[in-house]
């Protein structure tokens, strides 16, 4: 699954926002029962592991200069709720990205 979220940030505001930030990925997954694990093997790349509900998804982001785009190996027997998962990484995803007051 791939999900592009558009941004204004420049490169640089993006990545720096995304970094101070990601800790919070985990409280974003509804349910709460999420654990969340973040690499950055390089400036722009982000890895994740996510584990839930005996579940392990692993994907990435990408920081670009005018969007994020998250990659994630969702597994065929997943695959029915991808829409949903698709529309809340977008909404998630801006709220991660939005500063103070944004």
């Amino acid at each position: 699954m791939r999900v592009a979220i558009p941004h204004k940030l420049g490169k640089e505001e993006a990545r720096r926002r995304l970094r101070s930030r990601s800790h919070e990925i985990a409280g974003q997954i509804p349910g709460g029962m999420a654990e969340v694990a973040t690499a950055w093997p390089d400036e722009d790349r982000m890895t994740m592991r996510i584990a839930a509900l005996n579940q392990t998804l692993h994907g990435a982001v990408e920081v670009g200069e005018s969007e994020l785009v998250l990659e994630i190996d969702l597994p065929a027997a997943l695959g029915f709720v991808q829409p949903l998962i698709e529309k809340a990484v977008r909404q998630k995803g801006a709220k991660l990205l939005a500063g103070p007051g944004e």
